[in-house]
């Protein structure tokens, strides 16, 4: 798919991906005029888009000063407590003691959500339903948000026992114009990572598709936002009230689904602003059409807990063509038969994503595609 590749580094994302001095040098080195981050790594590094900046590269997403606002969670609450973005009440203070983080947990009442400062993707994160079990926890996520982003400090909050993850596309540009192209139902997890995915989000009103909506513009607007992102919530099950819950200063690997509902294409939009143009369309030109669903194709153990999986896919094929579906089947991938799953990067063979004119006709196309991606993956 590109016109030319440049070798960063082995597989080892230290050495890699990680590697910002590399990747500006490869930047350099073509000519490029910007780079896009895409989902992971340093896509919400404000170190690396201000190392973008400096080298006069254009980085594809938000400010520095936005990415580490958003990109770290106490200061995060208190801008979107300032800006009326309802939140979850809890601990974000600067003592990190285990007696201060455990007093504050009592203060709030188990169970508690033990969340790391910074990063997202579900990592650094854990649940202690009671005192007994709190310590254990926080010296799991603390282990965890070290090994992922280089700092333990915790936050202590409230946890929502029948919670909805629904989450709001935001887009901001240069000229101050700011919209949501609705949201998106993320509930369905393992470990705090999404597996299916769905637009809009099933069984909420209007008025609080509008509200959920109006709230995250304010959260972008917040940190004078540009580009793409996704203000995530917590909505309660029975009452439908929402908490904000972070920020994703980037484009989320679920985009599609929202692509599919509203006719965008995000990805452009994020090159258009990037070069100083206004948004393609503003808040009241945007409707959602149709329901779409997105689920992700893991290499798994089943046999171990469904723990993440690596070797060689052994099988990959599709019963199936995308391109008869008339742009409704969408299979994103990188890999083909033969390849390997490699421990060094996240085990997602495949997204798999439809659309239908409702939920049911959705839904349905989707168990059709499941039932025809045939995938298997011989573990070491």
């Amino acid at each position: 798919m590109a016109d030319e590749a440049f070798r960063i580094g082995p597989a080892s994302t230290n050495e890699s991906y990680l590697n910002e001095k590399k990747i500006i040098q490869a930047a350099l080195t073509s000519g490029a005029h910007g780079i896009h981050p895409g989902y992971g790594f340093l896509s919400q590094s404000p170190e690396f888009a201000q190392l973008c900046a400096d080298n006069g590269v254009t980085f594809i997403g938000p400010s520095p000063r936005a990415i580490s606002d958003m990109g770290i969670k106490s200061t995060s609450k208190t801008l979107m407590e300032k800006a009326g973005v309802p939140i979850i009440q809890g601990y974000h203070g600067d003592d990190q003691s285990v007696g201060r983080l455990k007093a504050e947990a009592k203060k709030i009442g188990f169970p508690v959500m033990i969340k790391a400062f910074r990063g997202g993707g579900g990592k650094g994160m854990r649940v202690a339903m009671n005192e007994a079990e709190f310590e254990q926890q926080l010296d799991s996520a603390k282990r965890e948000s070290m090994k992922s982003f280089g700092d333990d400090a915790m936050l202590v909050e409230k946890y929502v026992q029948r919670p909805r993850h629904v989450e709001v596309q935001v887009f901001g540009d240069h000229h101050g114009n700011y919209v949501y192209l609705f949201e998106r139902d993320c509930s369905v997890q393992r470990r705090h990572q999404k597996i299916i995915e769905e637009a809009p989000a099933p069984g909420i009103s209007e008025e609080t598709r509008r509200s959920i909506g109006e709230a995250a513009v304010r959260a972008a607007q917040a940190v004078d936002y540009v580009g793409a992102g996704t203000v995530e919530f917590i909505l309660d099950s029975d009452r439908h009230e929402f908490f904000f819950m972070e920020m994703n200063t980037r484009l989320q690997v679920e985009h599609p689904v929202t692509e599919m509902i509203t006719g965008t294409d995000l990805v452009a939009w994020q090159l258009k602003v990037a070069a100083g143009e206004r948004l393609p369309l503003l808040q009241n030109d945007l409707r959602i059409r149709g329901h779409s669903f997105e689920a992700r194709v893991y290499a798994e153990n089943p046999e171990d807990n469904f723990m993440p999986g690596a070797g060689p896919l052994t099988h990959l094929s599709l019963d199936f063509d995308p391109a008869s579906f008339d742009g409704t089947v969408r299979v994103e991938t990188g890999v083909r038969q033969g390849d390997q799953v490699s421990v060094h990067y996240d085990p997602m063979i495949a997204k798999l994503v439809v659309w239908g004119e409702d939920r049911s006709s959705a839904l349905r196309k989707l168990r059709s595609v499941l039932t025809g991606y045939h995938v298997r993956l011989l573990v070491l």
